[in-house]
């Protein structure tokens, strides 16, 4: 259906919506654009606020109501030409998916109004919701995605080569403890109660206030289907259960970002400034000026560049800090949007493999299983082929030894036993260069073994679980050690007979984490890495990324055992870190009194009460801190599913907040202890158990 129809069309004559006891929003329409008209206006009534500051980051204009905090997101994100892109991958739509995606964007526009009137955020900042143009998902879809594959982490390597030489570029590589991840499973159906296939499992990323998922249903004669979208996007692309079929997906840990060091100059002839490209010619560059409004402060003015390798992101005075970003749907023109109403007409796991086969950014990797049996465990996105050398830091944009060559095939495995996927190393293996340790897929591996009778209820034993094996190198210094005092000779004693668990209520855990800060701000002071411990330089945005005590906190598992450091004495700082946390004779505090979560919020509630959490960055139940500098945790797990192919009635779900977006609301936070004890909530998919609501 046009969106001039349902110009036409009455929002009642569009749509039913219905909601459950959780304040789920249950849609249901005559034919698939106006579902999708129906998607983009309960999304606007639930989360109109989201909605509004997800648009603005992804055009780079949030600080216009937002302030000075976000100039440094909205500077990189026009230097990076997000917004362009997605207005030239909306241009590249196939005629049916723009109509698709255009019918979402005119359900936004119409419960825009109705959905700001709800929530008070908007009047406290004077800002007025304005119409969504028909590519904004597709630019929301991109901001939120830029920084997935940590490019930004070349940055990093980068650093690390000149302090430390170029063998040590991936010293500090998460294959030791990481930030990065989601965990996924696939028990098949001979390891079920019921004989059918169970797919589970969180995506790790973080949690912001209202939540990054937006638990829905999309009901239309062509097709039923439950599942966790993201606001703003039009479908499910991620997480869904059509009833006869459903998939999920990881990240993939794929390298598909490049960094180029430019060599730029003025024009030879007029105006402007050129570029030199890997053929030895030099090159026009694009370049234009914008403008960034800021609330309480002076405009500030973005000079935005392009050469033929990609948007300029970060500005320097030689061409070793000159950078170009090169990613894939700037340089394809698509997102692989086309797959995600594929994915709602999917009836089996060929059609969901079928669809995915288009599918571009990010690069996941995928479970997928139906009622006939049919399994699925793949890659899916668009990885280029080049140079190795591309994966690690920078490279030169005038030599063609890195251009770019086309474009890999994505992997496939059959599934045997069962299918984990936590971001390790693996199937995708061939894509990337740091993935997450295989702490977490060894332990769901070992808890699926534990038995033959999986049902949804028992994947809560298995989301819940929180040992800590990447403990293990730090503990196991610890016997050697000599010359300690009684207090420290007590404390290691305790902390060898702990069962390595980062219970919520257990002491042990704290204590272990004070022993761990201690030792990675010890390893980060060592003259060893000096060369790394100044402050970031270069654009803000990027800073994350570029602080030494975080960096070390995430490699510890690693840097106790490489032989890169030869310098570095691991076992005086080992010690010294017991002595200190013996000395400092704290009381008994359970791990979830100082493990809380702090979620990131536009505009942040002062009067905000968090729970306290279990778990951990290598746990299952990954509650991500950072080691040496906060036990608090801002990343963990943004939904929790399981998917039953047996009966969907009796598939599970929870996210961190709510279905509600409005602060204050009876589903903003109703989740919330629940999933904070990793608690899972009923699917309901019953119509005569929902509440129709007036639209």
């Amino acid at each position: 259906m046009s969106v001039s129809l349902l110009n036409n069309a009455g929002a009642g004559e569009a749509f039913e919506l219905y909601r459950d006891d959780w304040g789920v929003p249950h849609l249901r329409a005559s034919d698939a654009d106006r579902l999708a008209y129906a998607q983009g206006h309960a999304t606007a009534l639930d989360r109109a606020w989201q909605l509004e500051v997800e648009r603005h980051r992804a055009q780079g204009s949030s600080a216009a109501f937002l302030g000075q905090d976000s100039v440094a997101w909205d500077r990189f994100v026009r230097q990076a030409r997000l917004a362009d892109t997605a207005r030239r991958c909306h241009e590249a739509l196939d005629p049916e998916t723009a109509a698709w995606v255009g019918a979402y964007v005119h359900g936004v526009n119409d419960g825009l109004a109705r959905g700001a009137a709800r929530d008070e955020r908007f009047a406290r900042t004077g800002h007025a919701p304005t119409p969504w143009e028909p590519w904004v998902p597709l630019a929301i879809w991109i901001a939120t995605h830029i920084l997935f594959a940590g490019f930004a982490t070349k940055l990093w390597r980068e650093r690390v080569g000149r302090a430390l030489g170029d063998e040590a570029v991936t010293l500090f590589a998460t294959d030791g403890p990481g930030t990065a991840g989601s965990n996924g499973w696939l028990v098949p159906g001979e390891r079920t109660a019921t004989g059918s296939a169970l797919i589970a499992g969180d995506p790790h990323r973080f949690i912001e206030d209202p939540g990054v998922y937006q638990q829905i249903r999309l009901s239309c004669p062509e097709y039923d289907v439950i599942g966790l979208a993201v606001p703003g996007i039009p479908g499910l692309g991620h997480f869904g259960h059509t009833g006869s079929a459903a998939w999920a997906i990881t990240n993939a840990m794929a390298d598909y970002q490049d960094l180029y060091a430019e060599r730029l100059r003025p024009a030879a002839e007029g105006e402007g400034i050129e570029a030199l490209g890997p053929d030895g010619a030099w090159e026009p560059v694009h370049r234009h000026t914008e403008t960034i409004t800021v609330a309480g402060a002076d405009p500030v003015e973005v000079e935005v560049l392009e050469t033929a390798r990609g948007p300029v992101i970060v500005h320097g005075d030689t061409a070793d800090q000159t950078l170009s970003l090169r990613y894939p749907p700037r340089v394809r023109r698509d997102l692989g949007f086309a797959v995600l109403p594929a994915l709602l007409r999917a009836r089996t796991v060929a059609d969901i493999d079928r669809a995915l086969d288009g599918w571009a950014e990010p690069v996941n990797v995928v479970h997928a299983a139906d009622t006939e049996g049919g399994l699925l465990h793949r890659v899916a996105g668009a990885v280029p082929l080049r140079d190795p050398a591309n994966r690690l830091r920078p490279v030169p944009a005038w030599d063609p030894r890195y251009v770019w060559q086309g474009w890999a095939e994505t992997p496939a495995e059959p599934v045997q036993g069962f299918a984990v996927m936590a971001n390790a190393r693996g199937i995708a293996s061939p894509l990337g260069v740091e993935f997450a340790p295989p702490h977490r897929a060894n332990r769901i591996r070992e808890l699926l073994s534990g038995s033959a009778d999986w049902s949804p209820k028992a994947m809560a034993e298995v989301h819940a679980d929180t040992h800590l094996a990447s403990a293990a190198p730090l503990l196991a210094l610890l016997p050697g050690l000599e010359g300690l005092s009684p207090a420290a000779q007590a404390l290691r004693a305790r902390l060898l007979a702990w069962d390595r668990h980062m219970a919520a209520e257990s002491t042990d855990a704290t204590v272990f984490s004070a022993l761990r800060t201690a030792t990675v701000r010890r390893f980060a002071a060592d003259p060893a890495l000096a060369g790394l411990a100044g402050a970031p330089t270069g654009p803000e945005v990027f800073h994350p990324w570029l602080y030494l005590v975080p960096r070390v906190g995430y490699a510890l598992e690693g840097l106790l055992a490489t032989p890169l450091l030869p310098s570095l004495d691991r076992a005086a700082h080992v010690r010294a870190a017991l002595e200190e946390t013996a000395a400092a004779d704290t009381p008994d505090t359970p791990w979830s009194r100082v493990h809380r979560l702090a979620p990131w919020s536009a505009l942040p509630d002062p009067d905000a009460q968090w729970p306290g959490l279990g778990g951990d960055h290598d746990c299952v139940n990954a509650t991500s801190t950072v080691p040496g500098f906060t036990d608090l945790t801002a990343r963990a797990s943004a939904a929790r599913y399981v998917w039953d192919l047996a009966r969907r009635e009796d598939s599970l779900w929870a996210v961190p907040l709510g279905a509600d977006g409005v602060t204050g609301s009876p589903h903003h936070r109703d989740q919330l202890p629940f999933w904070a004890r990793c608690e899972l909530v009923p699917v309901v998919t019953d119509w005569s158990r929902l509440t129709k609501e007036s639209v």
